[in-house]
């Protein structure tokens, strides 16, 4: 994507974000909170890690991760809004951990990190953020700052399987989306088709639910 063109699309992302930063968690995170529970489960930190989160938020994953990488590990975060980053850095600052942790603020892509920096990398509601056509530039990065063997933790509202109806929030959340992006700003999508069109192996996949809308979490490795 052309600068000009990330500009136009981040940058209401960005000052919406911002706006929210400091309510987020009573909007969203506790419908979220579960599934996105489940990933980190799944995506397994061990210690020692360098693990990179994209779409930090307020933090709560971050500081789930610095727990489990421990005082050899390091985490790495990239999020669009500077609120974010405040509420996030408190987060983990009154945990005591932010000596092992970095939250940058950045768009994305590219991935503001150099080739196979990371063990593995997470996302949480955050890649269904992207345009569809931009989604494939940010898993190649992922790839790209993966080191060999790296995995990548996804969580992502998911588009229904084949042969099943939508639920009707799932069809009104579509409508929105369709017609109020700057309020819906997320869209279902084939998580798993995008992955494996990256060439990353699925090893781990779940189907999970929030309010009746289809959520997959899964773990692919470079």
């Amino acid at each position: 994507m052309t600068e000009q063109g990330t500009a136009s699309i981040q940058n209401p992302t960005k000052s919406f974000y911002d706006r929210i930063s400091h309510v987020y968690d009573a909007l969203a995170d506790s419908g979220e909170h579960a599934a996105r529970e489940r990933g980190l489960s799944l995506l397994a930190a061990q210690p020692g890690e360098k693990i990179l989160e994209l779409g930090y938020g307020t933090g709560h994953s971050a500081l789930t991760l610095a727990q489990a990488v421990g005082p050899t590990g390091r985490v790495c975060g990239v999020d669009i809004s500077e609120g974010m980053q405040r509420v996030a850095r408190e987060r983990i600052e009154k945990a005591g951990l932010g000596d092992r942790v970095e939250l940058k603020v950045a768009a994305v892509p590219p991935i503001p990190y150099g080739d196979e920096e990371f063990d593995a990398v997470s996302m949480s509601f955050t890649l269904e953020l992207f345009p569809l056509e931009t989604i494939p530039s940010v898993l190649a990065d992922i790839k790209r700052v993966l080191r060999p063997g790296g995995r990548v933790g996804i969580v992502s509202m998911a588009v229904t399987n084949p042969g099943e109806r939508d639920s009707m929030l799932e069809r009104t959340y579509k409508w929105m989306h369709q017609h109020f992006p700057h309020i819906v700003d997320c869209q279902p999508i084939d998580v798993a088709g995008f992955v494996r069109e990256a060439g990353l192996k699925i090893t781990q996949e779940e189907r999970l639910e929030i309010w009746t809308m289809p959520v997959v979490a899964l773990v692919a490795t470079k």
